[in-house]
C-alpha cells in the first residue's frame, strides 16, 4: 500500500495537536512554585487560592464545556468539606483516604441530583440547583449534633501527610499539598477535555438536538460530566477542611456558588485556565479589601467569606446600549419628556382631524394617539 505524505504524518502523529502539552501551559505551575519561595508569609492565603482554583476548575467542566449553567455548585463543595470533617472528628484523620471518601460522596450526590436537575433547562435548571444547595445548607444547620450547625464543625485533627509532613501554622504543607492535588485534578480535566468524550460535550453545548439526532447519548454524557465535576468540587471542599481544620456553614451558601461563578467569568469560561486567572484575582482583591475595611472575619477565612455582593449586583447592571434612546419609555403619562424634546404631530386622517399627540422628536413612531370617539 502506498502511503502518501499526509497519510504518513497521520500515522506517525495519531493525536491532535491540541493534545500535546504546550510551553505556555506550564506558566501557572511555575508561578505557583515561585510564590512558595517569594511569599512565605502568604502561604496560608495561597493554599486557599489553590483550593478555589480547583473549585472553579470543576465548575468550568460543566459550565464551559457542557453548557450546564448552575448556581448550586457549592452543594458539592460543602458535601466534601463536611464528609472530610466528620470523618476526622470520628477518628478517620488520614488525609488522602478522607479525600477519596469526600470525592465519592460528592460524586454520588452529583449523580442523584443530576438525574433530576439535568432534565430541566434554562431558568428552571438555575432554580433547581439553587434549591438543592439551600436545602443542604438548611439540613446542615438543623443537624447541629453532627455538623456543628451555625457554629461550625470544630475539633478536627488531621494526621501528618504520608505520616511525615505535619500541617503547620505557616501553611507550608497545606500549600504544597493543595498544589499537588490541583495538578492531578488539572491533568484529569485536561485529559477529559481533549478526549472524544470532551469533544462530544462541546457539541452538546453548541447544539444538543443535533447531537441527539446523530445518536449521541446526551443525557448520559451530561450526567457523567456533572458527577465528575461534583467529585472535583468535593475534593476542593475536603482540602479546605484538612488545611484549615474547620468547617463553616458558609461552605454550602449561595454566596459561595455565585462567587466561584464570578471567578470563572473573570478568568474566562471554557478555557480550562480561566480558573487559574480569575480565582487569584478575586481572592487577592478580597483579602486586600478585607484589610482596608477591617473585616476580621474576612481576614480569617478569605477563601470562604466571599464578598458575594458583586455576584448579587451583576444581574442588575446590564451592559449599557450604545444608544440609550433604545431603552427610553414610550410617550405617555408615565414618562413625559421635557418640553424642548417635544413636538406636536397632527394626524393626517380626516376622521381624526384636530387631534394631536405629544411625542419625543426622535421617536415619533411611538406616539400614543387619543382614542377615537
Amino acid at each position: 500500500m502506498i502511503v502518501f505524505p499526509r497519510q504518513r504524518r497521520a500515522v506517525a502523529d495519531p493525536l491532535p495537536a491540541s493534545n500535546y502539552l504546550r510551553a505556555s501551559e506550564l506558566t501557572p505551575w511555575i508561578c505557583a512554585a515561585g510564590a512558595y519561595f517569594a511569599f512565605p508569609e502568604y502561604l496560608a492565603l495561597g493554599g486557599q487560592i489553590l483550593i478555589m482554583v480547583l473549585f472553579a476548575l470543576s465548575l468550568d467542566l460543566v459550565l464551559g464545556y457542557a453548557g450546564i449553567v448552575t448556581l448550586g455548585h457549592a452543594a458539592f463543595f460543602g458535601t466534601g468539606a463536611y464528609v472530610a470533617g466528620i470523618l476526622a472528628v470520628h477518628g478517620w484523620s488520614e488525609p488522602l483516604s478522607a479525600l477519596l471518601a469526600a470525592a465519592a460522596a460528592a460524586g454520588l450526590l452529583g449523580v442523584i441530583t443530576g438525574a433530576i436537575v439535568l432534565r430541566t433547562s434554562g431558568l428552571t435548571l438555575l432554580m433547581v440547583t439553587l434549591v438543592v444547595t439551600q436545602l443542604l445548607q438548611e439540613g446542615a444547620n438543623k443537624l447541629g449534633w453532627l455538623t456543628g450547625g451555625a457554629d461550625g464543625l470544630q475539633g478536627i485533627v488531621i494526621a501528618p501527610l504520608l505520616g511525615a509532613f505535619r500541617f503547620d501554622l505557616f501553611g507550608r504543607t497545606a500549600y504544597l499539598y493543595s498544589l499537588a492535588i490541583l495538578f492531578l485534578a488539572w491533568v484529569v480535566a485536561r485529559l477529559i477535555v481533549h478526549s472524544p468524550f470532551g469533544r462530544s460535550l462541546i457539541g452538546i453545548r453548541e447544539n444538543a438536538t443535533r447531537m441527539q439526532a446523530i445518536g449521541s447519548p446526551v443525557f448520559r454524557r451530561r450526567l457523567r460530566i456533572y458527577a465528575i465535576s461534583a467529585a472535583l468540587a468535593g475534593i476542593a471542599g475536603a482540602l479546605l477542611t484538612q488545611t484549615t481544620q474547620f468547617v463553616a456553614l458558609q461552605v454550602l451558601s449561595f454566596e459561595l456558588s455565585g462567587s466561584v461563578l464570578v471567578m470563572l467569568i473573570l478568568g474566562g469560561v471554557g478555557r480550562l485556565y480561566g480558573a487559574f486567572i480569575g480565582a487569584p484575582l478575586y481572592m487577592i482583591a478580597q483579602d486586600q479589601l478585607a484589610r482596608l475595611t477591617g473585616d476580621v472575619q474576612g481576614e480569617l477565612e478569605p477563601g470562604l467569606q466571599v464578598s458575594g455582593r458583586l455576584s448579587h449586583y451583576l444581574p442588575f447592571f446590564p451592559p449599557r446600549p450604545r444608544d440609550d434612546r433604545a431603552i427610553r419609555p414610550p410617550c405617555g403619562p408615565a414618562a413625559l419628556p421635557r418640553p424642548r424634546d417635544q413636538q406636536t404631530i397632527r394626524r393626517r386622517s380626516s376622521r381624526d382631524r384636530g387631534k394631536t399627540a405629544r411625542c419625543v422628536r426622535t421617536r415619533p413612531a411611538e406616539c400614543r394617539w387619543p382614542a377615537s370617539p
